[in-house]
């Protein structure tokens, strides 16, 4: 037998009835009149056809039936204020399990260096990372917020922008530049040894694409050939820091190792900015408070972002 829903507010007018023992005491309570009490009470009644409260002008007692389910419906009942207090609690205070769906380069450069003090500011919540190249539904996934580049996305998706404009940097180390010269075009790079990036979610292998300075409408799209390709970006990273050859990277990700002369980028002028990382949910109704935390941490965080651009050969 299924529950009629009808009668959950009946049980619940039962519930406050009876614990009170007076109509005057759950009516005054409950903001509601003693009169609609009663006929809350007399509509159970005649629906599960049985009496559960014996009342008289002056006194009111449970009878047996009453008091057995008023037993099993008070814990019931408190379960379920617990539950629509902690959530209404979570608007207030972040907490819970925050799922994060990130590039694996966008987890390492937004999400990594600041864990640890956005955990300690908001004590109370989980984060469970996943890190997949691919592009992710989070409706689909049950995943409360995603982060990708801003060119990945659909238009037509609810995104938050936490990072500056992003430029491609291709580099390599000083010491590989002395041996192998510096190239002043992309069609000099056919001269290097430019390491390969392979997509997980595709196997796709990434190609370098270049706007001229001269002419935005030109463009050259390069597939690197190089002697090693990579499906992690820090192997990647760490290949070209030993000197093995030249990598497209984000500047941003590269910006600390170009400041302390480990690496060297050129062709500057030919990598031209497009929109950085953004935060992506699936809708910005009923915000949960963990989200907007997230969004709110991130936002702040972006300002510590190095600005797009480095010296160039």
């Amino acid at each position: 037998m299924k529950l009629d829903p009808s009668l959950l507010s009946s049980l619940t007018w039962f519930a406050h009835i009876a614990r009170h023992r007076s109509f005057t005491k759950a009516a005054t309570e409950m903001e509601v009149t003693r009169g609609a009490l009663s006929q809350q009470l007399k509509s159970l009644e005649q629906e599960l056809n049985v009496r559960l409260i014996n009342r008289t002008t002056r006194t009111m007692s449970l009878t047996d039936e009453g008091q057995r389910l008023l037993d099993i419906l008070e814990p019931a009942l408190s379960a379920i204020e617990q539950a629509v207090l902690e959530v209404g609690e979570s608007q207030a205070e972040p907490s819970g399990l925050l799922r994060i769906n990130s590039s694996r380069i966008a987890a390492r450069l937004l999400i990594e260096p600041h864990m640890a003090e956005f955990l300690a500011r908001y004590p109370k919540l989980k984060i469970d990372l996943t890190m997949n190249d691919g592009f992710s539904n989070i409706i689909a996934d049950g995943v409360d917020a995603g982060i990708r580049l801003g060119e990945s996305l659909d238009e037509h998706m609810v995104a938050v922008p936490i990072s500056p404009p992003i430029e491609m940097a291709i580099v390599g180390t000083p010491e590989y530049f002395q041996r192998f010269g510096i190239p002043e075009s992309p069609e000099d790079l056919m001269q290097h040894n430019c390491l390969a990036y392979r997509f997980s979610s595709s196997g796709v292998i990434d190609r370098w694409s270049f706007t001229s300075p001269d002419d935005s409408q030109r463009t050259v799209v390069f597939e690197p050939t190089g002697s090693a390709i990579f499906n992690d970006d820090e192997n990647m990273l760490n290949a070209a820091l030993q000197g093995v050859g030249l990598i497209k990277y984000l500047d941003l990700n590269v910006q600390a190792h170009i400041a302390e002369g480990r690496l060297q980028r050129v062709l500057a002028p030919w990598c031209k900015p497009f929109p950085g990382f953004y935060l992506y949910v699936p809708s910005r109704a009923n915000l949960p408070a963990k989200t907007r935390a997230l969004i709110d941490f991130l936002k702040e965080k972006s300002g510590t972002l190095l600005p797009s651009g480095t010296s160039s050969s």
